[in-house]
């Protein structure tokens, strides 16, 4: 794993790009220093950058929160979400699983994530007990951090229920604004540990990065994925057959500061390897 100074040093080895949003191109509320830069320095440079992202909502609605930072539509090739995926395979029915599901659904999130479930034939219920399986796209970011323990009495509401759950993020916890809240990855190790049954939609699935890649046209061995979350992003382009560069300003930024030793026991007993490491995703 080499050690970069910027994303610079390693751009020109690839000719598309799989990009992170929380962690490596902005932290929930604005962008990180040098990261616009670096996607309009990709973009001059005619090198496709699709953003991949394991947010709970559809990627109209991603889009739409990029724009109000900063963003441009310009600056990236295409965006996918995990909520954008729960959203197709909910309308699709192509996997058994997701055929089995009934049409009333409970869910498990901010109402401003609905839009996953919206336009796909479903009925919202209130209550778990009248569901036939719940969508869990994780608690609000914007009310403030919790803690798993505060959600006990939905998830215990919904095992009662038997109902099975689609984890529509699959990430642990964010840093939003520089300050650490949970995800609905969280909520559903929980639900899994009380004896739910869960389906989980987005990185490190390998599927995920299918749609990515047929965006980016570009050979599988020419790419590279950027990410922050060793579980997810670094785990997620092993398991798809893609070389990955670690950005350290995300969310292992304080447990792993920049100390290339720490850095790399960190990889090494996640079984990881990653082409390299770079402080910030700045060129």
């Amino acid at each position: 794993m080499r050690q970069l100074g910027g994303f610079g040093d390693i751009a020109a080895s690839y000719d598309g790009f799989i990009l992170d949003l929380w962690g490596v191109i902005h932290d929930g509320v604005t962008p990180y220093p040098g990261a616009i830069d670096t996607l309009r320095r990709l973009r001059d440079s005619n090198k496709p950058a699709v953003l991949l992202s394991n947010a709970p909502r559809r990627a109209a609605v991603a889009q739409t929160a990029l724009r109000a930072m900063g963003i441009e539509d310009d600056l990236y090739t295409g965006i996918m979400t995990s909520g954008e995926a729960t959203h197709r395979a909910l309308a699709q029915r192509g996997d058994p699983w997701f055929a089995a599901l009934g049409h009333r659904v409970f869910h498990l999130g901010p109402a401003r994530d609905r839009n996953v479930i919206e336009g796909v034939g479903l009925t919202l219920t209130e209550a778990p007990g009248d569901a036939d399986f719940v969508v869990n796209t994780g608690p609000d970011d914007l009310a403030g951090p919790s803690e798993v323990e505060d959600h006990e009495g939905v998830l215990q509401a919904c095992r009662e229920a038997g109902l099975p759950m689609i984890c529509a993020n699959p990430d642990l916890e964010v840093i939003r604004g520089g300050v650490r809240v949970i995800c609905a990855g969280a909520l559903t190790l929980r639900y899994e540990a009380i004896g739910g049954v869960a389906y989980w939609l987005g990185k490190p699935d390998p599927a995920i990065y299918a749609p990515v890649l047929e965006m980016l046209d570009v050979p599988r061995s020419r790419v590279l994925a950027v990410g922050d979350a060793l579980r997810t992003d670094i785990a997620g382009a092993a398991a798809a057959g893609i070389d990955s560069c670690w950005v350290l300003g995300g969310i292992h930024g304080a447990e792993l500061g920049h100390d290339p030793a720490r850095i790399a026991a960190a990889a090494e007993a996640a079984g990881l390897s990653p082409a390299a490491w770079v402080p910030s995703f700045a060129w």
